[in-house]
């Protein structure tokens, strides 16, 4: 199996047009068309995790974050960037990273937080928009199905938790072919009516290569009309952060206890308790001050991310609960969902987890 069959299913369940635009997800190092000898997947990529790989016979290190995030101007090893990056070169270990496009999914990073805490009712806690798009579709009527079944196929007609949703509309369309066409149906130089239908359906704006092949490959016509246009809905299966509900109520101090034992925390960093009961929870893995707004906009009693800085505390105006738990933290589970991402389409390969502890930072106690 070559690296690249990896990345490609990889890029299938959390495509890189969902990065954030400061992100650099992908394959950092390494040669694509390389034969993939085991996979070790990770938080971090750091030096230590290169030799792990080295050590285990794995030239392909799966990783959340992207160990080159910035621009590298010079490669030293003066830092423990540049030291990963000539590491991972000079044994010909590839490293892909899988970072805020994975974020952004609703089956993604936080989906993680939200199974260790038992939530019900997820969504986004921010939706994306401008990220669905609609196909129009003009096909002889006799086509309709074959169409609409290459088309659910490729991707399109998902809407929230249904799937193969279209619409149609039927009618009588003209046309007339040049004397070099050869025309499905009708005369070349003659004009042509035909009962056609026009389909509609909808699907996310990276999957567009996709649909429009599929549409090619079964329709009829040697020039297809259609119109492709950008939505400003929202998608609901991706957007930032998650916002969920208990099963059943429970206290501030009750939850601090189910959180700091759901994500084995020696410490949680937190806001004066409202004394007010916890049933709806927003979650972002990482550094998720940025969402504070939508947290309390989604009437959360209590919000859960990390890197929060003194000032952003006082953002919970009291409103609800704010807990910080640290990076790693909240995002440690994220190797175990790596690890079922790749095992689950590659059964027979060698996926590892790291045995690194990656997290560079430590308390005192």
């Amino acid at each position: 199996m070559k690296i690249s069959e990896v990345v490609a299913h990889l890029e299938g369940i959390a495509p890189p047009s969902l990065q954030e635009h400061y992100d650099n997800a992908g394959l950092l190092t390494g040669n694509p068309d390389w034969e993939c000898t085991g996979i070790i997947v990770s938080l971090d990529s750091t030096s230590e995790v290169i030799a792990e790989a080295i050590g285990k016979k794995c030239n392909l290190v799966v990783a959340h974050h992207p160990i080159i995030f910035k621009g590298l101007k010079k490669i030293t090893g003066s830092d423990y960037v540049g030291q990963t990056v000539i590491k991972a070169i000079k044994n010909d270990i590839a490293i892909y990273a899988i970072h805020t496009n994975l974020d952004n999914l609703l089956h993604g990073v936080n989906k993680m937080m939200a199974d260790k805490l038992g939530l019900v009712n997820r969504k986004p806690l921010q939706l994306a928009k401008g990220q669905l798009k609609k196909l129009h579709v003009f096909v002889p009527a006799s086509h309709e199905d074959k169409l609409k079944d290459a088309l659910f196929v490729a991707g399109a007609g998902s809407i929230g938790n249904y799937s193969e949703c279209s619409f149609s509309s039927y009618g009588k369309g003209s046309f007339k072919g040049g004397l070099n066409t050869s025309p499905y149906v009708g005369t070349p130089g003659e004009r042509h009516y035909e009962n056609e239908c026009r389909i509609e359906v909808v699907f996310p704006y990276y999957l567009e290569g996709v649909v429009l092949a599929a549409m090619k490959a079964v329709h009829p016509y040697e020039e297809i009309a259609f119109d492709l246009l950008t939505l400003d809905n929202s998608f609901t299966s991706v957007g930032a952060g998650l916002v969920g509900e208990l099963p059943d109520s429970v206290s501030e101090s009750e939850f601090l206890a189910i959180l700091k034992d759901a994500f084995s925390l020696q410490v949680i960093k937190h806001t004066a308790p409202t004394g007010r009961p916890i049933k709806t929870v927003a979650l972002c893995g990482g550094a998720g001050s940025f969402l504070i707004s939508n947290a309390l906009t989604s009437k959360a009693d209590v919000y859960i991310t990390a890197d929060l800085k003194y000032h952003e505390f006082f953002e919970a105006e009291g409103r609800m609960l704010m807990c910080d738990i640290g990076h790693f933290e909240s995002e440690q589970f994220t190797i175990d969902l790596l690890s079922d991402i790749v095992s689950e389409k590659f059964p027979n390969f060698a996926v590892l987890k790291t045995r690194v502890k990656t997290n560079p930072v430590h308390y005192f106690s």
